[in-house]
């Protein structure tokens, strides 16, 4: 069972940034995918950015290219989400999730991860 934690979410204004991080409680994330979801208020869960486990291959949603960058830290423990030049659409709470992978394809579907974090909220306001 992996426990997912995300941290770093808060209140910005537009155009500022916010850095998410995504950690496993009692594992490395050397060997999961992960993906970055995100829910606003009276709306469906949407995918924001996703990277394999291996190569660190990435993929974003057109309303997130440019703006937000998806990584790994160096010693692959946090799965990273950089986000610049943020909008009041991107008000939401974030979420990361995983599954087991040991090859090179991101997954940028709610329904092929595993294992969730509870969520960290972001909002973006004057």
């Amino acid at each position: 069972q992996l426990h997912l934690v995300e941290s770093g979410g808060g209140l910005v204004q537009p155009g500022g940034s916010l850095r998410l991080s995504c950690a496993a409680t009692d594992d490395i994330l050397d060997d999961y995918a992960i993906g970055w979801f995100r829910q606003a208020p009276g709306k469906g869960r949407e995918v924001v950015s996703c990277i394999s486990s291996s190569d660190d291959n990435t993929n974003y949603a057109d309303s997130v290219k440019g703006r937000f960058t998806v990584g790994r830290d160096s010693g692959r423990r946090t799965v990273f989400l950089q986000m610049d030049s943020l909008k009041l659409e991107d008000t939401a709470t974030y979420y990361c999730a995983g599954r087991v992978s040991y090859g090179t394809s991101w997954y940028c579907d709610s329904d092929d991860y595993d294992y969730w974090g509870q969520g960290t909220p972001v909002t973006v306001s004057l």
